[in-house]
């Protein structure tokens, strides 16, 4: 069983920047494909960033490419998402995904394990 958990979340200013994080453990926290949602009230849930368990490779929605960065410490089995520019769009409950076979199952929405949340708020 893995679990994992967000950090990071807070209020920021618009044009401000933030970085989350996802701290995972358990026997596969070691090699996860893991990335970000984000969910608004009222809102579905979307898919911001992935990165492979060798992060090498990384995947991002349209609305956030170029002001977002998703990376990986594997030493640390954590995930980061560095936020920049943000807007007041951008204001949601931030969840960490990750999944043990298949990057495309993060990417998705249909991982194998979900964050509690952190929630980012943005003030214009």
């Amino acid at each position: 069983q893995v679990q994992l958990v967000e950090s990071g979340g807070g209020l920021v200013q618009a044009g401000g920047s933030l970085r989350l994080s996802c701290a995972a453990s358990g026997r596969t926290a070691s090699r996860l494909h893991m990335g970000w949602f984000r969910q608004a009230p009222g809102k579905e849930r979307e898919f911001v960033a992935a990165i492979r368990s060798s992060g090498y490779t990384t995947n991002y929605a349209d609305s956030v490419k170029g002001r977002f960065t998703i990376s990986r410490d594997n030493g640390k089995n954590t995930a980061y998402l560095q936020m920049n520019s943000l807007n007041a769009k951008d204001t949601a409950v931030y969840y960490c995904a990750a999944d043990a076979q298949m990057f495309r199952s993060v990417v998705a929405g249909t991982p194998n394990y979900w964050g509690q949340g952190t929630q980012v708020t943005v003030s214009s």
